[in-house]
């Protein structure tokens, strides 16, 4: 692959991964399933990718997300968070808050329309992007950071690029059956080797992959089986199950019956390094995010089994539309063409299907709250 070449800090800083997990496969012994592997690489204290003190988002980092291409996203969610407070409590709780651009756009659309918000609550893993949160968002004290998910919650759950970066097990398809791919050492480089399936995986293969779907699948089939997302997207509900709100996720990915297909053949794992995607995981862990595509299927079952109502899936350019970026857009003159042509083209971004409009998906769960009209509109739920 030619990629840019890490700094010598950062090669070190990967060195010291390798050799923990090394350490870990050792103690194992011998291999330790890549959902294990995938977790020690984006969140090993200290040196993982998320809780590691490399710059994630923006130009200088490896990614970037919806926020940092325009306010326009964060008062767009502002208005439907809006809409849900008025219903619920003036609480809003976002997970994996990145750079903190989201909260800032979203509080500054929330104060200029005149909502009072009694708490706008970060649960963050990242100690540099909680540092860099806590910089962003000074001038609003109603921001508190949270360690873990509270036990109950009443009002607006956020979650952009969540459950993508959920560690993922993952398992091929054989003559012999399924068999889940562990990581091991040889001559020195991590490689896989094929594990027999637990009872566990065994019942996550059958949630996500039905008989009917599963018998298509060529022998050498490989994907990902998403233990970790559904139990948070089910621990989400439960938080919820007693009051009234509702949770906004955003991320990319299909619903079951589009996730597994024929020319899917090597799942969807991605590794995203300097601007640049590939799917090489071994490549310098520490230094590039590893993601897989979410079954929404899957995570829509999941909150639902665990007393949440699922109150809307569609693509994003739909939701979007239907929370009235367009009308934010136009808050800019048009005839303003500094000003103006920037945010219409980043908008272009987000809305467009050949971008993020499409292969972006919008999942929102919760109770005793309706959308917006314009949203319910939108809703695609039948597809999952």
């Amino acid at each position: 692959m030619s990629l840019p070449a890490p700094s010598s800090d950062a090669l070190a800083a990967s060195h010291a991964l390798q050799h923990l997990i090394a350490a870990d496969i050792e103690r194992a012994p011998g291999a330790i399933p890549f959902a294990r592997f995938m977790e020690l690489a984006l969140y090993a204290p200290g040196l993982g990718y998320y809780s590691g003190g490399a710059a994630k988002l923006g130009k200088d980092g490896d990614f970037t997300t919806a926020p940092e291409l325009t306010p326009l996203f964060g008062a767009a969610l502002a208005r439907v968070a809006g809409a849900i407070i008025a219903q619920s409590a003036p609480r809003i709780l976002e997970f994996g808050a990145g750079t903190g651009k989201l909260a800032f756009d979203i509080l500054t659309e929330l104060a200029a329309a005149g909502v009072a918000l009694e708490q706008y609550a970060i649960v963050e893993l990242s100690g540099e992007l909680r540092a860099r949160q806590q910089d962003k968002l000074r001038a609003f004290p109603q921001v508190v950071w949270l360690d873990a998910l509270p036990d109950a919650w009443d009002g607006v759950v956020f979650g952009n690029e969540v459950l993508d970066a959920m560690p993922v097990h993952l398992v091929r398809k054989t003559a012999a059956g399924w068999r889940e791919l562990h990581v091991t050492v040889e001559a020195g480089r991590f490689a896989y080797e094929e594990h027999a399936l637990g009872g566990e995986l065994q019942q996550q293969l059958a949630s996500q992959i039905g008989a009917e779907q599963e018998a298509g699948l060529p022998e050498g089939y490989e994907t990902e089986l998403h233990g970790t997302a559904c139990g948070f997207m089910a621990t989400l509900a439960r938080m919820m199950a007693r009051g009234s709100g509702a949770a906004f996720l955003f991320d990319y990915g299909f619903p079951g019956h589009e996730y597994y297909l024929d020319q899917r053949d090597k799942g969807t794992l991605m590794c995203h390094y300097r601007h640049h995607a590939h799917a090489e995981p071994f490549y310098l862990p520490g230094l590039q995010d590893i993601t897989a595509h979410v079954d929404f299927t899957a995570m829509a079952v999941a909150a639902q089994d665990a007393g949440a109502a699922v109150l809307a899936y569609m693509n994003q350019a739909s939701f979007l539309i239907g929370a009235g970026v367009g009308e934010l857009l136009l808050r800019t003159d048009p005839s303003d063409a500094m000003a103006y042509l920037p945010q219409a083209n980043a908008l272009q971004r987000l809305l467009s299907p050949a971008e993020m409009g499409e292969l972006f998906k919008v999942l929102v769960i919760g109770n005793n709250v309706q959308l917006p009209p314009a949203l319910a509109a939108a809703d695609r739920s039948h597809r999952l």
